[in-house]
């Protein structure tokens, strides 16, 4: 059997980096070269500074860069001399989730390998069996054909992604019906048919993978002249889009219907936590809405990038002309971000926001001081901080009992919670 002995990784991303780097520290023999066009990037790789945040990749880089692993701009030359060269085709999907990357590239549930059902596509396909099994038990390594493994990447994100948007559709009836969405998940997550992942309520799903995913699979359907098919997974991209609305509509009634030149504290700006990707986040469509809406923002975040932020923020679909440099300021630290706030809103799932001293900042805060839990991570808390003095609004649960009381305008907001965002589908 051919054995491979150099590797040529095309892409510096998410994906590329930290999977050629745990095949590289996983297989001492293979020389593997991760390469991209994009100079910085590069540079980033080989410098002590990483261009990707991801729990135990800076010491697996670490342990093999310079020696079995490389990051390059020559691109001719390490495809010329490659055995075997890694491009982001779904051949040999990933199943990775951020976050937790490390840990699922050297202990995977499964990886699959499609090939071509021709003697010389089945022997690239046992090549690159043969590079995994220097660390993955055999019985775990799936080939199949060429458009089972496509398929089978695109279906277990959609799985996935309808997961969220039927704990997100049934947040929202528990919060018209007093029922609590923990509660409900607990319940249904105890039947072994069903399972308790992916069934926990927020503001959304985000991320590179999901959404993109979805709709390649929406895409796929019409293509193929399957338009109902189309038309049940495309109802899990607008419940996403429905529930961040529907959430940024809570913030706004909350705040007696109004939030323009209102100083709201935006706590997490990360997909979720332990990364700093923002691909898709919430936080920015959160942001968006309230600041179509006049909010004056002021985010922090602990792994994201202030460059990063206002790029995202500034992105033509999400605002226009100069709302960013006029309504939102990057803090450096949470108790920043809350000073003078009217409200706190919480979009990411970071650990440290179940720690911070909620008393100090209450007292910094103008009041009634509200605090919009988008990711239900202060569920041991509300007694705690209703004693304090805060308002408390989460997802799938009513928690103030005694709500301060405002006079509804009647109006409609200025985004339609019925009407998502047009997304075109990505190929």
């Amino acid at each position: 059997m051919f054995e491979i002995k150099k590797i040529c990784c095309i892409g510096a991303g998410y994906v590329g980096g930290p999977t050629c780097s745990v095949i590289a520290h996983m297989c001492p023999e293979i020389r593997v070269t991760v390469v991209d066009v994009n100079e910085s990037r590069i540079n980033a790789w080989n410098s002590p500074t990483l261009p990707i945040y991801e729990p135990g990749l800076k010491e697996v880089v670490e342990s093999c860069r310079g020696k079995n692993l490389f990051f390059s701009t020559n691109i001719d030359d390490a495809i010329k001399e490659a055995d075997l060269v890694f491009i982001s085709v779904l051949s040999n999907p990933e199943f990775l989730a951020e976050g937790t990357a490390i840990k699922d590239l050297k202990n995977p549930d499964r990886v699959l390998i499609g090939g071509d059902e021709t003697p010389e596509g089945q022997r690239a396909v046992q090549a690159l069996c043969a590079v995994y099994e220097h660390w993955v038990p055999r019985e775990k390594i799936l080939t199949t054909n060429t458009w089972s493994s496509e398929l089978s990447k695109l279906a277990a994100n959609a799985f996935l992604a309808q997961r969220i948007s039927s704990i997100n559709s049934i947040s929202a009836l528990c919060e018209a019906t007093g029922a609590d969405v923990e509660e409900v998940a607990t319940a249904i997550g105890m039947d072994q048919r069903i399972g308790n992942k992916f069934l926990k309520a927020s503001v959304g799903f985000g991320g590179s993978c999901f959404q993109k995913d979805v709709l390649n699979l929406v895409y796929l359907c019409e293509a193929l002249n399957l338009p109902e098919v189309a038309r049940y997974w495309q109802q899990v991209i607008d419940m996403n889009d429905y529930q961040r609305r529907r959430f940024a509509s809570r913030i706004i009634d909350s705040l007696f219907n109004t939030v323009t030149d209102k100083k709201i504290a935006i706590l997490g700006f990360a997909f979720k936590k332990d990364t700093g990707d923002t691909r898709e986040s919430s936080s920015i469509y959160i942001s968006k809405y309230l600041m179509d809406e006049g909010a004056h923002l002021h985010i922090y975040d602990p792994k994201v990038p202030r460059e990063q932020i206002v790029v995202d923020l500034s992105h033509p679909g999400v605002s226009e002309d100069d709302q960013v440099s006029r309504l939102v300021t990057i803090s450096k630290d949470p108790y920043e971000a809350c000073d003078g706030a009217h409200a706190v809103v919480i979009c990411t799932e970071w650990d440290m926001f179940k720690e911070l001293d909620y008393e100090r900042i209450h007292k910094k805060m103008l009041k009634p001081a509200f605090i919009f839990d988008g990711r239900r991570v202060l569920d041991g808390l509300h007694n705690e901080l209703q004693t304090i003095g805060f308002q408390i609004e989460t997802i799938g649960k009513k928690v103030s009992s005694k709500r301060i009381p405002y006079a509804s305008s009647g109006e409609i907001p200025k985004f339609s919670l019925q009407d998502p965002p047009n997304k075109k589908p990505k190929v």
